[in-house]
């Protein structure tokens, strides 16, 4: 009989109430599960013993036996150091203790035989090793159960605490000695035979204690399926529920207003990708369950327009459509261009924003709440309780990972049947992101851009360069094109940017003077009203230069614009440079996008500069980044929870990812309730994973 692994980790031996609130609130370990789920983050080989001639000056971790020869206490500045001379048959160099003395001095001898683990220093002329872990030589032979010593996650406070790895380990031991190394197995029998998986309790034995390299990679492998077999399972069980449980609106036909756009108002001919999303789009809104899709799309691949003719087929069946975005401007931007396409159809459509007059909100619930208004578009004003639609039968929302699933999940409610939903990024997501965090979505993607756009040229430039793109600025203007300097806005340093923003203000206005030229200045400090009005002068051309920071990453429109020049490019993420040169190459002439340096840059920033050279695949981009930054920094805040991984990497396992979510569409496709007797393991396992049971309620 295996341990119960809900047991809390108070009552394993060896670790005491002291211990276990350390490691509840350091590591997040409330029972024996999660410790046996603590999984190290490398491997040391401890066969390998140094000699003190041989150390050099890497600090590297190394492993030492001899003996001590004495100990001195040196004063310092605050209290004391311990020190030991420590001797083998090549050398000497000095333990240090800056804590923890007495028990030293108690419990470690002279003239005995020590195995010592550490790094090493290189101070005053010898190597010394601040707070070894030390055992004599023949308790640490007795001890040493794997030749692979694994190396746990740690905190500071756990290691002032006490609690070094080697006590870790011990307590690991404690867990499996009490479990007698027996664990419920997870995974069927078919899974395990076809992929030649070893055991679970082989393969967490082996994680902790390999006494093999061969074996701890095929536990790792193990481990990593089964972690991401079970999160693609709860996201395609997710994806079954909206299509089977929860009913949608169904859109039966494509009548007037959709025929009379495409065959008269259509300002330009479809590509075959926004034909196939429609089609896509077409087949879920005409089934009786809920549409959840995604589309992914480029900057400039016409997401907009696919949106307003889903819209067209939501008004043909009697229902109201919202467009919801995550800022003023471009939601803004979303109503113009909607408004233009809907005046030729007499449809009726509003924007409501943070600052929409009182006056203009009553006659927008009004005429809502009587089926009056066809298209609402806005922010997060749309999410309050006072917005009551008639019948809203689709919700778009763009860029949608900048809202909450909780703010989401607010439109659900709008209507006692759950609107159509459609959500819209302009951020390429690589497919294994896409599978791991919208896994549960069907997913839609424009992958080609419109005919008669010209691939926006991009170089790299230093800013010992800066009189020649002066002198391009100016060619560009004369021919009547317009221009964006773009400087970086991180928080942490506002008043840093500012200055930066003015400095270059400044420069610019000397190089372009008035009244042969003008120039608009936009920034997070300005009132609303004076950025709209900034905006406003460029968007009509009154202005040839547009100065501002990363608020015209999204929302400015101006087919005009055909120079992007980022300044300090370095600080900026690589999807955020993608997303600024997707603001230029929106009119028919050739375009430019400038991406100016310091000659100082990390490896990282030469890496993102020379991505954006090479490529203007936002998919290929979105790759790279994902590889520089991990999924967490580039989901943000709002979604980067869902990929808290134990043991897989979604950028290094990517094959292993594919794999598991192949056998669990493969397995909910024969048997979509795991009512099989085959099946009763992944059942069982997925009922006790506490985080999906909400999920799970909805099939039970």
């Amino acid at each position: 009989m295996s341990v119960n692994l809900q047991t809390p980790i108070d009552y394993l031996k060896g670790v005491g109430p002291n211990r276990a609130d350390l490691l509840r609130s350091e590591l997040g370990i409330q029972t024996y599960q999660d410790l046996i789920n603590l999984f190290p983050n490398r491997y040391i080989d401890r066969t390998r013993y140094y000699k003190i001639n041989e150390l050099q000056r890497n600090n590297a971790e190394v492993q030492i036996v001899g003996v001590i020869t004495g100990f001195k206490e040196v004063a310092q500045k605050r209290g004391k150091r311990l020190v030991a001379n420590f001797r083998d048959d090549s050398g000497i160099m000095e333990l240090v203790w800056f804590r923890g003395q007495k028990w030293i001095r108690e419990n470690l001898k002279t003239g005995q035989p020590y195995v010592i683990f550490g790094k090493t220093n290189w101070f005053n002329g010898k190597y010394s090793m601040p707070h070894p872990e030390i055992e004599l030589q023949a308790e640490h032979e007795s001890n040493l159960r794997s030749a692979m010593q694994a190396i746990y996650p740690s905190t500071e406070k756990l290691s002032n605490k006490g609690i070094t790895n080697k006590v870790v380990t011990k307590i690991m031991q404690q867990l499996f000695l009490e479990s007698k190394g027996r664990f419920v197995e997870t995974l069927p029998d078919s899974v395990m035979t076809e992929l030649k998986l070893i055991p679970k309790s082989e393969a967490l034995f082996n994680i902790h204690f390999p006494k093999t390299p061969e074996l701890l990679a095929r536990a790792q492998f193990r481990l990593k399926f089964e972690e991401l077999f079970y999160i693609q399972l709860q996201l395609i069980i997710k994806n079954l529920i909206h299509k089977s449980k929860i009913k949608g609106f169904s859109f039966d036909k494509v009548g007037d207003y959709f025929n009379t756009f495409y065959k008269n108002h259509l300002p330009f001919e479809l590509t075959n990708a926004q034909k196939r999303v429609l089609k896509e789009i077409r087949l879920d809104l005409g089934s009786n369950a809920q549409m959840n899709r995604l589309l992914q799309g480029d900057v400039g691949s016409g997401k907009t327009i696919v949106a307003f003719m889903s819209m067209l087929m939501g008004l043909d069946n009697d229902f109201q459509c919202c467009l919801m975005a995550p800022t003023a401007i471009l939601s803004a931007q979303h109503y113009q261009g909607i408004s233009e396409l809907c005046k030729p159809l007499k449809i009726s459509v509003s924007l409501l924003t943070g600052s929409t007059k009182t006056s203009d909100r009553k006659i927008i619930h009004e005429n809502l709440e009587n089926g009056n208004l066809q298209i609402l578009i806005g922010t997060h004003a749309l999410l309050e309780d006072k917005v009551k639609f008639k019948n809203l039968g689709l919700a778009i929302i763009d860029e949608q990972h900048r809202f909450g699933v909780a703010q989401r999940s607010k439109l659900w409610h709008k209507n006692e049947l759950p609107p159509n939903v459609l959500v819209m990024t302009a951020t390429p997501i690589p497919r294994t992101l896409a599978m791991s965090v919208y896994g549960d979505l069907d997913i839609s993607v424009i992958d080609e851009l419109p005919a008669g756009r010209k691939p926006i040229k991009t170089v790299h430039r230093y800013d010992n360069n800066r009189l020649k793109v002066f002198k391009f600025m100016k060619d560009e203007i004369a021919l009547g094109r317009q221009i964006y300097i773009v400087y970086p806005l991180i928080q942490e340093s506002e008043k840093m940017d500012y200055k930066d923003l003015m400095d270059g203000y400044e420069s610019v206005s000397r190089e372009f003077p008035m009244p042969d030229y003008q120039i608009s200045i936009v920034h997070g400090k300005m009132k609303p009203a004076d950025k709209d009005y900034e905006m406003e002068r460029f968007v009509k051309g009154e202005t040839q230069i547009m100065v501002a920071t990363t608020v015209i990453e999204v929302g400015v429109n101006v087919p005009n614009a055909s120079v992007m020049i980022i300044e300090s490019a370095e600080r900026f993420g690589l999807s955020q440079l993608h997303q600024l040169r997707g603001r230029v190459g929106r009119g028919a002439e050739q375009s430019y996008c400038i991406l100016m340096t310091s000659h100082k840059l990390s490896q990282d920033s030469k890496t993102r500069l020379e991505t954006m050279v090479r490529s203007s695949d936002g998919f290929e981009i979105a790759e790279v980044d994902l590889k520089l930054r991990g999924p967490g920094d580039i989901m943000g805040t709002q979604q980067s929870g869902i990929l808290n991984l134990r043991i897989a990497d979604i950028v290094k396992d990517k094959d292993i990812l594919e794999q598991s979510r192949y056998y669990a569409k493969s397995i909910l496709k024969q048997d979509p309730s795991l009512a099989a007797p085959e099946h009763k393991v992944i059942l069982n396992t997925y009922r006790q994973m506490s985080k999906y049971r909400n999920i799970w309620n909805y099939i039970s």
